[in-house]
């Protein structure tokens, strides 16, 4: 069997071999080995870098044109500016509010708003408002994306070049995202996805050159790369949550890694158990603890900044809001007696707990019995349908100016129709799991049925003996016999409750969805005594204490978007494009900006994983029936760094598919970044082969032969020594050229302009696209 084969033959592997065997290829590789570091020296290095440096600047050049050019078009408000805009200028007017999204993308707009010394007065409220005439400086906001999407371009080349690539690999990879209609449109505007892929990108980068290193472990540069990965993948989470796919992407190789460590017949010789540990800790210690203490310090910076009362206050709890400024608690909250009236109102629907002459039906239209007791619903308008009176557990108590208390038992009257509040064993109309709410006379309330009109106030981290309060003192109402907590939810009864909202008994009571707070004293009069405003000191909080109740908010809001958007999308039809998102529209210029990748560049990329998924699946095949396809190089580049790529991609893709929230083509953006890799890797697996003299070497080395070669990472010009990639430059250049051609026949939906007829439009709906037609 011959000892070395070139790329694409095929090698049957040998099931024997001998002494004479080894000898030979030792001998073989003695020569190939000499021959190659003579040619490696003789061969000018700085050849190869120039080239690199030449390619890579151009690269830049093209990236910040294309970023910048014309990026104060249009001169007002587009698309999500509205939301992430007005967050810089909450940050700027230090007033609270609240986002789903991490701080640390926003504090950078910020950031850019306070250099150029905006004040925050104008709050972005609706698409389309001008920034010329509220003399906002919106081209220095959005220039903080472009400059973030323009070097998100250097960062991808970076990384084909760092690992090796060929020249022709790292332009094909960077051009794919260069010419990408998606990443130019989402960089030019105040949005916090360039932030996001950027990096995204970073990460990637640095654990490449962390992991180059892994011949000189801790080492000064081997600890500076390892903790700028663990920071770059700390901007990417801290920016939005989808970031932890970077973290999976990156954690995933470092598994892998360390399961090589553990191998005590590792090339570099064998670890002893405490050497691993101590690279476990440093891993754990530069990818998980220093991210987190990064994370920790942006949401320190959010609050540090946010000191005054805000739109966000209703998302916190009473006490968190408490800690704010000018905060309407610490100013209109009034301690609850008992015999007050009340309106309470469910605080995340903000629906009044409400009742009505009209009885529930006989039947419902599953079947189902109701007690055909009164109603009980949510109203969203003030009414007086919506007074309740307070009255104490005991019948004969008739105490005035007697506050009531945390775990305190009541009843709650309805004033219009003098009923009071019950529930009892009967399944409510919408969820047979829980009860239903209803009223009853007052001799019934009072009687047989006393007990089921009892209800507990529980105030949600209250503590023993504390004062109910209106505003702040948010509680659940607990029925005392049952357990179960009074819940609504936004679903509409049907007619015969004119469509309002079901108030029914909800067994589970932890859910923050069971807290509601009394809004007002509805029998206090203005001017009354306790009415008096006294001035209040803001409290304080411990940061975790705030940090982890955010936290909690910020995952249960985002978990509950999921309401249908007329540009949502599902993630079977990224990668092919089947449609995009109108971001803004302007009739009299015929101008719109539609978001749309390079239709030509994302079928091509979509293309290349399939195939190199299929080039894994054969070459595994042909493995398992003794015929050897690949080099050792090649194969190894194929699964390591080619597929660390598709592992990014597939990190970045699938968990997209187990989500429920609200789903939109920029999501796919850091998955499309990733596919670009892999298309500039696979194009050069196809159309060049490494140089020959490695798998000598390699098989030298398999044969039992001490390599004289230095461990150090493969440089493209070493990779190619004496080989042609012109097959290559031929594939490069056909890729991009088509890709170009779709850029600019896109140009007019990602800038804006120049306005399109109906007839250019109809042209650029290629799969359907639901682009705006101007009258």
């Amino acid at each position: 069997m011959a000892t070395t084969a070139p790329q694409g033959t095929l090698r049957q592997r040998s099931v024997a071999g001998g002494k004479k065997n080894k000898d030979s290829a030792s001998s073989d590789a003695d020569v190939e080995l000499d021959k190659l570091v003579k040619a490696a020296n003789k061969r000018p290095k700085a050849v190869s870098e120039n080239d690199h440096r030449v390619a890579f600047s151009l690269i830049t050049i093209l990236a910040f044109i294309t970023r910048f050019w014309g990026i104060s078009h249009p001169n007002e408000v587009v698309f999500d500016e509205v939301h992430f805009g007005k967050f810089a200028s909450y940050y700027l007017e230090k007033t609270y509010f609240f986002d789903v999204h991490p701080p640390f993308g926003k504090l950078l707009f910020a950031f850019v708003g306070w250099l150029v010394g905006f004040d925050g007065h104008f709050h972005f409220e609706n698409i389309g408002d001008s920034y010329i005439a509220n003399k906002v400086p919106y081209v220095a906001f959005r220039s903080l994306p472009a400059l973030l999407g323009a070097l998100t371009v250097s960062v991808v080349y970076l990384i084909m070049w760092e690992s090796g690539y060929s020249l022709p690999a790292c332009i094909l990879a960077a051009g794919l995202v260069l010419l990408d209609n998606a990443h130019i449109g989402q960089t030019r505007l105040i949005l916090l996805d360039a932030t996001l892929v950027f990096a995204m990108a970073c990460s990637l980068l640095c654990y490449i050159k962390f992991y180059k290193l892994r011949h000189e472990p801790f080492s000064r540069k081997w600890w500076k790369w390892l903790i700028l990965t663990g920071f770059a993948l700390s901007c990417d989470i801290s920016t939005k949550y989808v970031g932890l796919f970077a973290f999976i992407t990156i954690g995933s190789a470092v598994v892998i890694e360390l399961w090589d460590l553990l191998d005590i017949k590792r090339p570099g010789g064998a670890l002893t158990l405490p050497q691993f540990g101590k690279h476990f800790a440093a891993r754990a210690f530069g990818l998980i603890v220093l991210p987190f203490l990064f994370y920790l310090f942006w949401f320190q910076v959010h609050f540090t900044i946010l000191t005054r009362s805000g739109p966000g206050d209703d998302f916190m709890t009473p006490e968190f809001q408490e800690t704010l400024s000018d905060n309407i608690m610490l100013s209109n909250a009034i301690t609850i007696d008992y015999y007050d009236t009340i309106s309470i109102k469910h605080k995340e629907t903000k629906a009044y707990l409400h009742s009505h002459p009209e009885r529930y039906p006989l039947r419902y239209d599953d079947g189902r019995v109701s007690s055909q007791g009164q109603q009980v619903t949510g109203y969203p308008f003030n009414d007086t349908n919506n007074y309740w009176q307070i009255l104490p557990a005991g019948a004969d108590d008739k105490q005035l100016n007697r506050h009531i208390k945390n775990h305190d038992l009541i009843r709650l009257r309805h004033i219009v129709t003098d009923t009071i509040l019950l529930s009892h064993d009967v399944a409510s109309p919408y969820f047979p799991t829980n009860q239903e709410f209803t009223t009853v006379s007052l001799a019934d309330a009072y009687g047989d049925r006393a007990a089921d009109t009892l209800f507990e106030v529980r105030i949600e981290h209250g503590k023993p003996n504390q004062e109910w309060k209106t505003i702040s003192g948010h509680f659940k109402l607990i029925h005392n016999p049952s357990k179960v907590a009074m819940w609504t939810h936004t679903k509409p009864l049907p007619e015969w409750a004119f469509k309002q909202q079901e108030i029914n008994g909800n067994k589970q009571i932890a859910p923050s969805s069971n807290v509601w707070l009394v809004e007002d004293i509805s029998s206090l009069p203005a001017d009354h005594p306790r009415r008096a405003k006294v001035e209040k000191k803001v409290k304080t909080l411990p940061f975790l204490r705030k940090w982890f109740e955010l936290q909690r908010s910020m995952f249960w809001h985002n978990n509950q978007l999921t309401a249908s958007h007329p540009y949502a999308s599902l993630p079977y039809s990224w990668p092919f494009l089947l449609r995009g998102v109108s971001f803004w529209t302007q009739n009299d210029t015929r101008q719109q900006i539609y978001f749309l990748g390079n239709p030509i560049g994302w079928w091509i990329a979509s293309s290349v994983l399939a195939i190199y998924a299929g080039i894994i699946l054969a070459d595994q095949f042909s493995l398992r029936r003794g015929m050897d396809a690949l080099d050792h190089r090649s194969r190894s580049r194929l699964y390591n760094s080619t597929g660390f790529f598709f592992l990014a991609w597939a990190t970045h893709y699938f968990p997209f598919y187990v989500m429920g929230r609200q789903l939109f083509l920029h999501h796919y953006l850091p998955a499309h970044l990733a596919s670009a890799l892999v298309t500039g890797a696979l194009v050069e697996f196809i159309f060049s082969q490494d140089a020959v003299e490695h798998e000598v070497a390699y098989q030298a080395a398999k044969a039992g032969k001490k390599s004289q070669t230095p461990k150090h990472h493969l440089t493209a010009r070493e990779r190619f020594a004496g080989q042609s990639l012109f097959g290559s430059w031929v594939a490069t250049g056909v890729i991009l050229t088509l890709v170009a051609a779709g850029w600019y026949f896109f140009l007019p939906l990602t800038y804006g302009y120049p306005g399109l007829t109906v007839e250019q439009v109809v042209r650029r709906k290629w799969l359907g696209y639901d682009l705006h037609f101007a009258k």
